[in-house]
């Protein structure tokens, strides 16, 4: 995948996995927000492990549409993780009559011929979160490359694998694109290559703490007690990952580096078992897609909500927003995601975090 500012060109690579929602009966359900000649917008999600989709985008994207086109109607679905249910949600969608769709694919690769189908029946897909494969007509996401590197950094600036030949273990969820290289992959590698040793994948089967903790023993097994950090895949993944290290007796326990900004982790990192993860601001995120899909299904030009364009094998010059990530520390959590509203003080620090926060400067 290229990506482009209106003012630079940056060359990167080409996808990712990862994603989540909540649904109704079948996995789908409706927002009533329309009233009649509004836009029937589609929102697919792949997956119901991790918080963010559910607790953020979902409701975000749902109430910026609305905002935006008081009559439109958002139908929602979730794909569970399988990418068999979200192509049923997809067609049943497009059959449906919706007039866009935003689309968080299980499968990028798998996507394409989804992608075209709806494409043939007149429906635009935006890409949301992940560059889906196949004829979209805007992307937005997070910064993929730019997440990956923020890791690598993380990995390399803690203790344990500065530089000096450290060992890295990557424990990832399951690969749901085969073929496919992750632009997280490529920017953690541009900045760990020839620095530190890093394992092969061990994957989780899912994205579920219990899976994660299932793929680290594995990874134990294989690899010794020997590690100086764990470069997992997500927030749930790195819960799995640390709760393996400490069955495993692994001490001092490793630097472990994980990206969503989850609730346990925020805690994680207070209490030092985990050393960051990467903040992802969702309500950018989920305004931009807002604002793409009802633009597109308005017929305007979109020019206008386009900060990037971006390349991947079967498009070129795709309007996109791509979001900056951060990374969350116990040194900026008061900065970040208290700061814009994410968590309160009280929700990171419960009693049984109460005494690391207070060392941290988070209360009193």
């Amino acid at each position: 995948m290229n990506i482009r500012t209106r003012e630079a060109v940056v060359a990167t690579a080409v996808s990712l996995t990862l994603g989540l929602g909540a649904c109704g009966q079948g996995g789908e359900s409706v927002d009533s927000s329309s009233a009649e000649g509004g836009l029937s917008i589609g929102l697919l999600l792949p997956e119901n492990q991790t918080a963010r989709y559910e607790q953020s985008d979902r409701p975000l994207i749902t109430e910026k549409i609305k905002e935006l086109c008081g009559r439109c109607t958002v139908k929602y679905a979730n794909a569970h993780d399988d990418r068999a249910v979200q192509q049923q949600q997809m067609e049943s969608m497009i059959n449906r009559g919706v007039d866009v769709l935003i689309l968080d694919a299980v499968d990028i690769r798998g996507a394409r011929s989804m992608v075209k189908e709806a494409k043939d029946a007149g429906v635009p897909v935006i890409a949301y979160d992940r560059p889906v494969e196949g004829p979209i007509r805007a992307y937005v996401s997070h910064d993929p490359v730019a997440i990956g590197r923020l890791q690598g950094e993380a990995l390399l600036s803690a203790q344990g694998a500065r530089g000096d030949g450290g060992r890295v273990v990557r424990v990832d969820g399951p690969q749901q694109s085969a073929g496919v290289v992750s632009p997280f992959d490529s920017g953690a590698q541009s900045v760990l290559k020839g620095k530190v040793e890093i394992s092969k994948v061990y994957r989780a089967e899912a994205w579920n703490a219990g899976s994660a903790y299932a793929a680290m023993s594995g990874a134990v097994a294989a690899e010794g007690t020997d590690i100086d950090g764990v470069w997992a895949g997500n927030d749930v993944i790195a819960g799995g990952v640390i709760a393996a290290l400490k069955d495993a007796r692994v001490r001092p326990l490793p630097l472990v580096v994980g990206q969503d900004a989850e609730l346990p982790a925020v805690q994680r990192i207070v209490s030092g078992e985990q050393a960051m993860t990467v903040y992802k601001p969702y309500p950018p995120e989920a305004e931009a897609a807002a604002k793409f899909a009802v633009a597109v299904g308005r017929g305007e030009d979109i020019d206008r909500i386009a900060e990037d364009e971006v390349d991947i094998s079967t498009a070129k010059d795709v309007p996109a927003v791509l979001i900056t990530p951060i990374a969350l520390t116990a040194q900026n959590i008061k900065d970040t995601v208290v700061k814009d509203g994410m968590y309160t003080i009280d929700q990171i620090c419960t009693p049984r975090y109460r005494p690391t926060c207070e060392r941290a400067g988070l209360t009193g």
